[in-house]
């Protein structure tokens, strides 16, 4: 059986840049076994597979090249983006298309942005945030990053780190200096371990300028899910997202995400949070484009 798939860079406006997600944008025929096997062979952070529901709705699986993940950020700004792209969902000349995508993490919008006939952006919306409380074994964080409880915090203030979920959980890890974000020694053993005990994804780690910045600079680090490190992250942003709002360091309703520059892949992802009728509503997303496309032989069971 063949498949059509692609590699596409999500959360960037460049080829290379971004976080690469491979997408198979009419998986109705593989089984769960097949899509595991892809998603190892393409031996990216994220593969999704999209099985059409009609043309506004769209059920989504993730896998990473170990496991089935819940939900992924960038696999999802990389699927929809394919979809308009190469007309497997009808397009719009100018305005805002929106269409849902069905996910282990519940029913979720995506809006994709379209400008005299071009994808400018896709916003995704996140599962709503859950505050999942503080690190209580901070010591045992610190070890992970080989770093002292001083360098933790925001504007010189220590904060304590949260397990935060916009679809995943994630521990959000404030980093005073930039420098220090830039440099950090992680012992990725120690942090699977420690991932695997909170059952949590990850850390995303970050460094906030000021008190409302426009940007902030992030790291996340999932390597108890095959991934040291991610050039970009949906849903860890949209878990950071809610994490600045609900500390009072955020005013304002968008941020961007500056992430993957350590790994020469610099990322841009757009935030927004909005409180509608007492609940929080987080979106994520930003550009993408196709770096590589084919079709990928396997057998079948079905």
């Amino acid at each position: 059986m063949e498949i059509n798939i692609y590699q596409v860079d999500a959360f960037s406006d460049k080829p290379f840049g971004g976080n690469p997600a491979g997408v198979v944008p009419d998986a109705k025929q593989l089984s769960y076994d097949d899509m595991q096997n892809i998603a190892k062979e393409m031996n990216l952070s994220e593969t999704a597979f999209v099985i059409p529901i009609d043309k506004n709705n769209y059920q989504v699986k993730f896998f990473t090249p170990i496991k089935e993940v819940d939900f992924c950020g960038h696999a999802t700004i990389g699927s929809f983006y394919t979809l308009a792209h190469k007309g497997y969902l009808p397009p719009i000349y100018n305005g805002i298309k929106k269409v849902y995508q069905e996910t282990k993490v519940g029913r979720l919008a995506v809006e994709i942005f379209f400008n005299d006939g071009k994808i400018e952006k896709v916003l995704m919306e996140q599962a709503t945030p859950k505050d999942l409380g503080i690190v209580k074994d901070i010591e045992s964080l610190l070890d992970c990053f080989n770093i002292k409880k001083d360098h933790v915090g925001i504007e010189g203030k220590f904060i304590s780190p949260k397990i935060v979920s916009t679809g995943l959980p994630e521990i959000v890890l404030p980093i005073k200096d930039k420098h220090i974000l830039d440099n950090l020694k992680v012992d990725f053993n120690r942090l699977a371990n420690m991932s695997r005990r909170l059952n949590i994804i990850g850390v995303h780690a970050f460094y906030l300028p000021e008190r409302n910045s426009d940007k902030v600079f992030t790291r996340n680090f999932a390597p108890l899910v095959g991934i040291n490190e991610e050039a970009a992250t949906g849903t860890a942003n949209g878990a950071l997202t809610y994490f600045l709002k609900n500390e009072g360091y955020m005013d304002k309703n968008e941020i961007v995400s500056i992430q993957g520059q350590v790994l020469g892949r610099p990322s841009k992802i757009y935030c927004t949070i909005d409180k509608i009728d007492g609940k929080y509503l987080v979106k994520v997303g930003g550009q993408a484009r196709i770096v590589m496309e084919g079709i990928i032989c396997c057998e079948t069971n079905l």
